[in-house]
């Protein structure tokens, strides 16, 4: 059964933090990759139980050239979360702080609920399997009696000991009385749909030179992925990285930029070796911006001879 995601209305606000751009609704993430080709990375993990692997969760941060190219379309507007987030909580207090409050509380005691009904449960079942286990050898040793002690009367074969006719205990079927909550830390203090919608313009995001370069590939509807693991600039795919196998391993430079022949040969035979082709590209300072798109680009690849 696929899934229905609640509809995104655009543009979307994406909360600055610490100098990253981050995303922590579900929806949004979804919504950005199907729609705009925007992948990012994840980044969140679960914070009693830390991974360093590619199998991780919200929120997912943006490269710069990711945010800047969704506020130059328009689709998203950039929000500075630590000012907005002083502005908003500093000021909680009465009725919407006590209702803040029991909601954590509620979270907690539902939690907490859950994981003592889960608890019964485990008990309760151990318990079943014992007095079966107790059941299943009562029965094994009077056969085994009545087979070595024909004589002896039924009265006697039933007063055996291994003949247990205690009743199952209930202790593990007591409600629990504790009214104390789990501890709750909330992953976000407020709901992503609760972020401004006409914030004070922020500047445009800082992007590197490789910019127009990351630009010019999304254009022709290619998946960008960051390059760092294969020495590039970005990993280029034809399609969504979860499907496809990347085409291009890329690297930008500036239209004037020495570049020296070792690095060309280690770029193609890198890329080469991982089945990518090694893809250069610069931006022509000759060519104007509204006579089409100013970025060349060529493809190198490693042939043995």
């Amino acid at each position: 059964m696929s899934e229905s995601f609640a509809p995104i209305s655009e543009p979307i606000p994406i909360p600055k933090i610490a100098g990253r751009y981050l995303l922590f609704d579900v929806n949004v993430v979804t919504y950005l990759r199907s729609t705009y080709h925007i992948c990012g990375v994840l980044i969140g993990s679960i914070p009693q139980i830390p991974q360093q692997n590619v199998f991780l969760g919200l929120p997912l941060e943006l490269m710069p050239e990711e945010a800047k190219l969704l506020v130059e379309k328009e689709v998203a507007y950039i929000v500075d979360d630590v000012a907005w987030h002083k502005e908003r909580f500093n000021t909680l207090e009465g009725s919407d702080k006590k209702k803040y409050l029991e909601s954590l509380r509620s979270k907690g005691l539902e939690a907490r609920r859950i994981a003592e009904g889960v608890s019964r449960k485990k008990s309760e079942n151990a318990l079943a399997k014992q007095a079966a286990q107790r059941r299943r050898k009562a029965v094994e040793a009077s056969a085994e009696d009545h087979n070595t002690n024909e004589d002896t009367t039924d009265g006697a074969a039933s007063e055996s000991l291994f003949n247990d006719v205690r009743p199952a205990s209930r202790a593990s079927s007591a409600p629990s009385t504790s009214d104390t909550p789990f501890p709750v830390t909330p992953t976000t203090s407020y709901s992503p749909s609760s972020l401004p919608e006409n914030p004070t313009p922020q500047a445009d995001p800082p992007v590197p030179s490789s910019y127009p370069l990351f630009k010019h590939l999304h254009s022709r509807n290619y998946f960008v992925m960051p390059g760092l693991r294969f020495g590039c600039d970005y990993n280029v795919y034809p399609g969504d990285p979860l499907r496809f196998h990347s085409h291009f391993s890329a690297t930008s430079y500036d239209w004037d930029e020495e570049f020296s022949m070792i690095d060309l040969i280690g770029g193609g035979r890198l890329g080469t070796r991982v089945k990518k082709a090694f893809l250069i590209g610069g931006k022509d300072p000759c060519v104007e911006p509204d006579k089409g798109d100013s970025v060349r680009t060529f493809c190198i690849e490693w042939g043995g001879m």
